[in-house]
């Protein structure tokens, strides 16, 4: 509501789409958006990587950005203290709980279901940007919030070619 209400102040306009990425309809939003802004941590619910990736190529306009930022692969497997969870090539379905179920009191919790999650390496995270023939602009790695010296998350830009035009 507030972003209908932001858009609208300022006189423009926007559309939400709820629903299941894998689902949409590629036909109607082949080569439709000028950039995607995917933020928070979010490649692990997409146990498919290549077919999540190649459906952003897909809706992407050609000269179109992709903004990803997401937590980094290292950074889950290492903890602040610098112990390791040695996990970091374990390509197993995990069960994880709902994001921001702890934000939910106790009693509202009891029914939120567990999802899957997909944990990615840094390799897989890149080389699938780039068989799905993105062209990798830039990528930066970021310290935990509290300065951490290991990398919690990361950025990258990556465009979709001119010449990448679904039609």
């Amino acid at each position: 509501r507030y972003a209908l209400e932001l858009a609208h102040a300022s006189g423009t306009s926007i559309e939400y789409v709820v629903g299941d990425l894998y689902t949409i309809d590629l036909e109607r939003y082949c080569d439709t958006f000028d950039l995607l802004y995917l933020e928070g941590g979010i490649l692990h619910y997409f146990a498919d990587l290549e077919r999540f990736l190649r459906i952003l190529f897909t809706i992407l306009k050609p000269g179109g950005q992709l903004i990803l930022s997401d937590f980094h692969p290292v950074g889950r497997w290492i903890n602040a203290d610098l112990t390791y969870r040695p996990r970091y090539f374990d390509q197993a379905l995990q069960a994880g709980d709902l994001a921001y179920k702890t934000h939910f009191t106790n009693e509202e919790q009891v029914d939120f279901p567990d999802v899957s999650v997909r944990y990615f390496t840094l390799s897989e995270i890149l080389n699938g940007i780039l068989q799905t023939r993105f062209i990798l602009d830039r990528f930066d790695e970021h310290r935990g919030w509290n300065g951490e010296n290991i990398p919690t998350e990361f950025t990258l830009l990556a465009t979709k070619p001119l010449e990448g035009s679904n039609n």
